[in-house]
């Protein structure tokens, strides 16, 4: 566990320490986020904070190649020979693809189509390299078994597309999308490291525990500069990173536990191993959906933006922006960690207790909370200190630093509604 929590640590602080250099970046190449009828910031806004967030991953990786006990996560034994795992590093592989594919739509707004076809190609890179859902856990022994290679190709593209598609959606509040995944990237650490002990006595190391934790980990150093008022987005470079890196992690799981090691309660999430990935991106994998039915059932694209997003409905019913974020943080930790339970607990318990929780996060979204007070309201933070500005009016391109910069970064709540 100390390992893990070592590598954690590494990706956490080279992903804060490099964050400000991605900013640097963001603002020498125009990748910045103007302010549009669908955006809730009111400030232009560098985004690229992706690339500090592939710095992090990169260097937790290599710093973890080089611990003893995570050897055999690199090293595999074939045929009597030690030979490199390729998996880890076509994670890796991907991920550069895709950071670099967000930062070009940062700076250069590329068109769906484009984004779609190197988001396939990083998934089809990772299934090269052998991170392929072979899988489904909705059976016993074979009967899980994809035993087509071309659906399994298939169902990996498609899984790893997805992900990245349904963070990116979530990603429109300061914090919003880092703090999800940070949130269900700790209840996944502790489902796949208990899983790893459970299914092997010996050997605690996994594939699948170190790159969540590196993920949790950069998603923790970059919420200091995301969070709200943020100086720097993610960007499509964070968020795209993120899915795929979820992803990845998810479908190494489906291959690694073997459901005849378990016993009892346990055998529940051991058949169903997807189920906490699809809890850990379940707010934004329910987005997505809604969002395609809407703007279908409109006769418009499924990538046609609009204000009707989650979040957006948070703010509009009186939640401000930081207190509809944590929200949302606490419904991701309400399933993420519910998923968890059943790995210890008898479903019939862990039913209780998320039926509770449930309901305790209704009042909270719901509830007086979004109406009265003023806990962990926009305008009683930005009063006793003061809002660090997005970017200077010098660093800003010509046609971004025109736009007069309203004096309070967050639109009033009447204009929401």
């Amino acid at each position: 566990m100390r390992v893990y929590l070592l590598v954690m640590l590494v990706a956490a602080v080279v992903t804060f320490l490099t964050t400000p250099f991605a900013r640097w970046v963001a603002l020498r190449t125009g990748a910045i986020t103007a302010v549009r009828d669908r955006d809730v910031h009111t400030i232009p806004t560098p985004r690229l904070g992706g690339l500090a967030m592939l710095l992090g991953l990169v260097t937790a990786v290599v710093f973890a190649s080089q611990m003893p006990f995570l050897e055999s996560v690199f090293v595999g034994e074939v045929a009597g020979r030690l030979v490199a795992d390729p998996r880890i590093w076509g994670i890796v592989g991907g991920a550069a693809i895709v950071c670099l594919l967000g930062i070009a739509d940062d700076i250069w707004d590329l068109d769906w189509m484009t984004k779609l076809a190197g988001q396939v190609l990083a998934a089809g890179l990772m299934a090269t390299q052998g991170v392929v859902l072979y899988r489904l856990p909705l059976g016993i022994g074979d009967q899980q078994l994809i035993w087509s290679s071309r659906l399994q190709l298939a169902a990996t593209i498609l899984v790893v597309v997805v992900a990245m598609n349904a963070v990116n959606f979530v990603d429109g509040l300061d914090g919003l999308a880092a703090g999800l995944v940070a949130i269900g990237g700790t209840a996944f650490f502790v489902y796949s490291y208990v899983l790893t002990q459970k299914a092997s006595a010996d050997d605690y190391s996994s594939l699948a525990t170190l790159v969540i934790a590196a993920l949790v980990g950069i998603c923790v150093g970059f919420l200091p500069h995301n969070f709200h008022p943020a100086r720097i987005f993610m960007g499509d470079s964070g968020s795209m990173v993120l899915g795929l890196v979820m992803s990845a992690a998810a479908i190494v799981v489906t291959g690694k536990i073997e459901t005849d090691a378990l016993s009892g309660a346990q055998q529940i999430p051991a058949f169903i191993p997807i189920l906490l990935p699809l809890a850990v991106i379940l707010l934004p994998l329910l987005d997505m959906g809604m969002a395609v039915v809407r703007r279908v059932a409109r006769g418009k694209s499924p990538f046609h933006p609009d204000r009707m997003h989650l979040h957006h409905r948070m703010l509009a019913i009186g939640h401000s922006h930081r207190r509809a974020v944590l929200i949302l943080y606490v419904w991701t930790a309400v399933f993420a960690f519910a998923a968890v339970a059943l790995v210890q607990w008898h479903w019939h318990g862990v039913a209780v207790g998320l039926a509770v929780a449930v309901l305790i996060s209704a009042v909270l979204t719901l509830g007086p909370l979004r109406t009265r007070g003023r806990f962990l309201d926009d305008d009683a933070a930005t009063a006793t200190a003061p809002v660090p500005v997005a970017a200077a009016p010098d660093d800003l391109p010509p046609e971004t630093a025109a736009a007069p910069a309203p004096a309070v970064p967050t639109p009033p709540k009447e204009a929401l509604r």
